[in-house]
């Protein structure tokens, strides 16, 4: 049996509302919190619950590995939690933080390297009897070869980056046209974004629906699943809605996709939380990638079944062994998660940047929120707009769909735009509510977002209203002298 070590601080290498989070989790185990964070994100939410702070520096210092590493170990921390997003799926990250002494709360390197080259991924689920796409991901990656393949594969056909994911490098060629340009494309926007321009090529299928499953590996060869989540509401591949379980799967589907995804953490001997991802067609299911970190949605995982995904992370990197078998695994009801953007809707979903100044959610049972920033903090155009999340548990799908409206048309933030319109109108349309939708869904129907907004008179006097209490208010807060007895900064 392995060492099973204490941890008392852990380094946190993110930002936002899953900086948040870790740090809860952290604080509920006992552990104390460092936050890395950069030069934008001090006075964040993150920044004033953290015990301890470190600044990081440069363009890009999420992405930065030496400083990370040099600054989680520097503050004394036997461990990094990278979160999601930037470093998390970073294998050389993971390798620097073991080779600086401290335990990375996550899968090995290698594990992390072998999914995270798409090519490599597909190989080894072959190998593990895990359905995958047809397609090519051959070395040759001249233009000749590759169009080659993609008509014996037969068009429309996707080409992904093989070093990425997140929608990133991914598009469609729907005949052999477009394939040169599409290919162009892709290649340029993977190089950018993972340095590395290969691609490989898979069948498109069309009409699908996204379901993964959330798996969980320890140091002793024992796994589970936790079952499965829904996210075919997707924009530009990017996920906006989330739930638990699906509402697509039977029960014999459902039994042989996490068979499916157990062998595939099995291939990997893979430790920790990790996610398989596959495409649904009917009942039919093919393997799309394995992100080896915790998920944005995984809240919903954690309504169904009572566990907590992200203590438990911290337990397993301290050497534990899983704190629960299948057996004790159990879903009950059904979640849903809504993404909350600094966006406007109104407007194809542009940025919305500036100061909050009011916000509040409708709290009660049943309802969560992940949130980033509270009122008087600003929300920057330095990083993604996602300003926090918005998840509702209840008996069934229906009052889960219900509830979640409730909670959208409760939810008050002034300061800034939000995509609250936007996800109550998804909501409300008929294909979401009785669970038919697709992968294709918002670019049928949402593409352009919501349009432009008709303000009635009246509601335009009362958000002017309203607008004008606001600042008057915010104004003579900061008026406000400080007293030598109020806390008001903080020393770092």
């Amino acid at each position: 049996m392995a060492d099973v070590k204490n941890f008392k601080r852990i380094a946190v290498c993110n930002r936002g509302e899953v900086a948040v989070r870790i740090i809860e989790a952290c604080h509920q185990l006992g552990i104390e919190a460092v936050l890395l964070h950069s030069q934008p994100d001090i006075g964040t939410r993150a920044y004033r619950m953290a015990d301890d702070c470190v600044l990081l520096t440069g363009d890009s210092p999420y992405l930065d590995i030496k400083q990370n590493a040099e600054a989680a170990k520097k503050a004394m921390a036997d461990a990094v939690h990278p979160g999601f997003g930037f470093l998390s799926e970073n294998a050389d990250f993971a390798e620097a933080i073991i080779g600086a002494g401290l335990s990375f709360i996550g899968p090995m390197p290698d594990s992390i390297r072998n999914m995270g080259d798409k090519i490599s991924a597909k190989k080894l689920m072959e190998e593990a009897r895990v359905p995958c796409i047809p397609g090519y991901k051959g070395e040759d990656q001249s233009l000749d070869r590759l169009k080659s393949e993609a008509t014996e594969i037969g068009f429309p056909v996707l080409i992904k980056a093989a070093a990425g994911g997140g929608g990133r490098g991914m598009k469609v060629s729907r005949s052999k046209a477009d394939f040169a340009e599409q290919l162009d494309s892709a290649k340029r926007e993977s190089l950018a974004a993972f340095g590395s321009d290969q691609v490989f090529l898979e069948k498109y299928l069309e009409n699908t629906k996204h379901i993964e499953f959330q798996i969980f590996g320890d140091q002793y060869g024992n796994y589970v699943h936790l079952f499965e989540r829904e996210c075919s509401v997707q924009r530009r591949h990017q996920k906006i809605i989330e739930e638990a379980p699906s509402p697509s799967l039977d029960e014999e589907t459902r039994k042989r996709m996490a068979e499916a995804a157990l062998r595939a953490a099995e291939k990997v001997n893979y430790v920790g939380a990790g996610t398989v991802e596959f495409l649904l067609a009917g009942q039919d299911f093919y393997f799309l990638e394995m992100n080896t970190r915790l998920q944005v949605e995984h809240p919903v995982t954690e309504y169904i079944t009572g566990k907590d995904l992200v203590q438990t992370q911290i337990k397993v990197a301290m050497g534990s062994p899983l704190p629960f078998m299948q057996s004790q695994i159990e879903k009950k009801g059904h979640s849903i998660e809504c993404r909350l953007y600094a966006e406007d809707p109104y407007k194809k979903g542009i940025p919305s940047t500036g100061e909050i100044f009011h916000q509040k959610f409708p709290k009660g049972e049943g309802r969560r929120f992940d949130y980033a920033f509270d009122p008087g903090d600003s929300v920057t155009s330095f990083y993604d707009p996602m300003i926090g999340k918005l998840i509702v548990h209840a008996e069934d799908r229906e009052a889960a769909c219900k509830k979640m409206i409730e909670v959208l048309q409760e939810t008050e933030i002034f300061g800034i735009q939000t995509n609250i319109d936007f996800l109550v109108e998804i909501i409300n349309h008929p294909e979401f509510f009785t669970g038919v939708m697709t992968t294709g869904f918002i670019e049928e129907y949402f593409s352009n977002a919501l349009g432009e907004k008709k303000w009635s008179e009246e509601e335009l006097q009362v958000v002017e209203h309203l607008m004008i209490q606001l600042a008057n208010q915010h104004t003579q807060a900061k008026e406000q002298p400080l007293s030598a007895w109020q806390d008001a900064w903080r020393n770092v």
